[in-house]
């Protein structure tokens, strides 16, 4: 009980601060918080410990905050108002898919090494520090080179509309 008071007291402030820059509320981050923590405890034995606590930790409380937000929208949606969102999300759903797979052609068509910073920065959720170690290079160039290449597929994909 000892390690998770601790765990608690050392994290509690770093998901209240993730939650409040995405809910702009200090009561429903506060709320938000002790439901992550609640749900942590719950599922303590599938945390693998390979990666930082405070990760995981922010990872349920994001978990925690769409389910917040299912709710809360379900709750105030009237009943003729849900099948016509439901047939607006799988429209706005197919163009998104539609704009991803371009940007996932693109992606897969520019070269080395910012196709990998781009890969490393976008799905694996890299820093920049981390992202420059594993080139043997620095954070700036790392920064410098994931810019260049995520302005050369903007620049493609408006060429390509």
């Amino acid at each position: 009980m000892r390690d998770l008071e601790s765990i608690y007291r050392e994290n509690a402030d770093t998901v209240f601060r993730f939650l409040m820059s995405r809910t702009g509320s200090a009561d429903l981050s506060e709320e938000l918080t002790q439901e992550t923590f609640y749900q942590a405890i719950k599922s303590i034995d599938r945390y693998d410990g390979t990666g930082r606590i405070s990760s995981w930790l922010c990872g349920i409380a994001k978990n925690v905050l769409y389910d917040h937000f299912r709710k809360e929208r379900k709750a105030q949606l009237p009943e003729e108002d849900i099948s016509q969102k439901v047939t607006d999300s799988a429209e706005e759903l197919a163009v998104r898919n539609e704009e991803s797979s371009a940007i996932l052609k693109a992606i897969e068509a520019y070269p080395e090494p910012g196709k990998e910073v781009l890969r490393l920065r976008i799905f694996g959720g890299l820093s920049f520090r981390q992202i420059g170690a594993i080139f043997g290079r620095t954070e700036n160039w790392a920064r410098v080179t994931f810019y260049r290449a995520k302005q050369s597929i903007i620049k493609e994909l408006k060429q390509d509309e």
